[in-house]
């Protein structure tokens, strides 16, 4: 009897049988095999043993579903192999082992969004894992030093989990002569990877008890939460310049043109009209339950979790929603408020003639009985004063979720949050926030 153990590429997290295994695109696949011939470890796949003996009426066979480029050799989802059927053999217990998915290749950032999006569905759903005994960090016996790519892949890996889990990561050398690998250890040492020690304060893969993946869920969500946040800061600091461009450009011309607009009611003076509209995003359904979408708020009228979006199919069922209500627009608004759709706010200007009647109507709708009193352009200062405040806050919000991920992750910034890090950065310094900025 002959199977096939091969990589395919899927879309949900399903399990499956081998006898009634069906080609469904998914996500993350959760596979099951009974005294399996093969086992394999290395960073590009290549060492393979054998648990089969020759008495045994079952073989694998590798299978190369077809040449793919160097770059995308690594795996491109979230695999779960569960083995089970030792029973009296000579590794007497089940296994279960959570492929590495994908991490090195040249989608990098991109592609890490939908790794760890797999990873939190497979963490939090009720048939998924739910604890982790260890997480294995792969290296080959004779390297001596971390390449960008194996530094990439651990930095990754160790940015997803929760504190506590760094007694469970351990180094597996591959390719050994049953040496000490003082080289490995060595670069692991230099690189300040986390990972068990023993007693003599050396890395060790001694048995540790299992840890819960709850606070690793919590350091997951948070990611989103702070990548979500961020792209809607950038979008709405974006729509402030806007309307502060346009507030300039409607103070220049009450100063040129405001004793002509005093004389008559109908001189007009054309200025940038800064608005929000909506455009057509590609996504829509895909493998049964999962939405590639957008998460929009109708009130705030803003994208709250886009791109990222991939799997939700409704906005209560995204990252971003906590405790019913919305960690990412500016009125935190409930989740009522929101929709999941393939569509995204943009924002646009326009060019436009008011008259003096318009541009007071315009800036006093918003204002107090005794501010309404105040002449036009004083009341564009204090419409100015408020954006600025509106930007203080907003940064302050984006700032507080990086010191949460400080408080629960066993490494708050890996390399996919630098690009959210370095905008938070040049906008602090902005506004003057030296100490924000040093600890950023």
């Amino acid at each position: 009897m002959r199977h096939k153990i091969h990589n395919r590429k899927h879309r949900k997290y399903i399990k499956k049988d081998r006898e009634n295994s069906k080609n469904t695109e998914n996500t993350i696949e959760n596979r099951k095999y009974r005294s399996p011939s093969i086992y394999q470890l290395g960073p590009k796949k290549e060492t393979f043993g054998t648990l089969t003996k020759l008495t045994d009426e079952v073989c694998f066979q590798i299978v190369d579903e077809g040449k793919r480029s160097q770059t995308k050799s690594q795996t491109s989802d979230v695999i779960v192999y569960q083995v089970f059927g030792f029973e009296g053999k000579t590794l007497p217990y089940s296994l279960t082992i959570i492929d590495t998915p994908g991490f090195g290749d040249t989608r990098r950032i991109e592609h890490d969004i939908l790794v760890t999006q797999g990873l939190l569905d497979l963490f939090r759903s009720a048939d998924g894992v739910h604890e982790v005994n260890a997480v294995g960090l792969v290296m080959k016996s004779s390297e001596n030093r971390l390449s960008d790519r194996l530094w990439y892949i651990f930095d990754s890996v160790m940015s997803l989990f929760g504190k506590g889990i760094e007694k469970n990561i351990v180094a597996l050398i591959t390719h050994s002569n049953g040496t000490n690998p003082e080289n490995v250890l060595q670069a692991l040492e230099a690189a300040e990877i986390k990972c068990a020690r023993d007693e003599k304060n050396q890395k060790t893969s001694q048995e540790t008890g299992p840890q819960k993946m709850n606070t690793t869920v919590e350091v997951l969500n948070e990611r989103v939460r702070l990548t979500a946040c961020i792209q809607n800061l950038q979008e709405r600091i974006g729509f402030i310049e806007e309307k502060q461009t346009e507030i300039k450009q409607t103070e220049e011309a009450l100063k040129k043109h405001e004793e002509e607009m005093k004389k008559n009611k109908n001189f007009t003076v054309e200025v940038d009209e800064t608005y929000k509209d909506k455009k057509p995003i590609k996504g829509g359904m895909w493998g049964l339950v999962f939405y590639d979408g957008a998460v929009t708020c109708k009130v705030c009228e803003e994208n709250c979790h886009y791109p990222g979006c991939t799997t939700a199919p409704s906005p209560q069922r995204c990252e971003i929603l906590k405790d019913g209500r919305c960690t990412s627009c500016t009125r935190k608004c409930p989740v009522e408020d929101h929709v999941k759709e393939e569509k995204i706010y943009v924002t646009k200007t326009r060019r436009v003639k008011k008259t003096l009647e318009d541009m007071k109507k315009k800036y006093e709708d918003n204002l107090a009985e005794r501010e309404k009193k105040s002449s036009l352009l004083e009341n564009l200062k204090t419409e100015m004063n408020q954006l600025e405040a509106d930007k203080t806050r907003w940064l302050e919000e984006a700032y507080q979720h990086v010191v949460n991920l400080e408080k629960i992750a066993l490494k708050a910034h890996s390399i996919s949050t630098y690009v959210h890090l370095d905008f938070l950065i040049e906008k602090m310094k902005e506004k003057g926030d030296a100490e924000k900025v040093q600890e950023l």
